[in-house]
């Protein structure tokens, strides 16, 4: 009996300790390439679970058809300034993020932020060539 009980502490430590370190339970959009919205760009979200497993997805209307295409992929366990790589299969497209509690960021593979010129807005890009890839993220 004194094993179940600690065995059932632990778990629940364990869970418990899971959820602390996300900055965040639940879904948010975010935009990083700002220039081209309004023509049937992907809407990307991200979900992050209770147990610390991070979802990406998109859902992208045809404007032409009006035809929905829709993915979500597991790209693991959140980590604080974890480089996560996302595979979306359908489009054959893959980009590495990190995120935080207010923020998403488009990277290299090692954690560097992408500064490209679809990052910026219409607007922005007549000033910058480049812009920081980062979108904030809504709820």
């Amino acid at each position: 009996m004194k094993k179940f009980f600690s065995l059932m502490i632990l778990c629940i430590s364990v869970f418990t300790f899971a959820q602390g370190k996300v900055p965040f339970t639940g879904h948010r959009s975010f935009d990083i390439l700002k220039g081209y919205s309004g023509t049937g760009t992907p809407q990307y979200y991200l979900d992050v679970k209770k147990t610390g497993d991070v979802y990406f997805g998109y859902v992208q209307v045809n404007q032409a058809n009006g035809k929905e295409t829709k993915e979500e992929i597991n790209a693991g366990k959140y980590a604080p300034n974890k480089v996560m790589k996302v595979v979306f299969k359908k489009y054959k497209e893959t980009f590495f993020v990190k995120f935080g509690k207010d923020k998403i960021y488009l990277t290299d593979e090692k954690g560097n932020i992408q500064n490209l010129e679809g990052c910026c807005s219409a607007k922005d890009s007549i000033d910058k060539d480049t812009c920081n890839c980062e979108s904030e993220l809504y709820q």
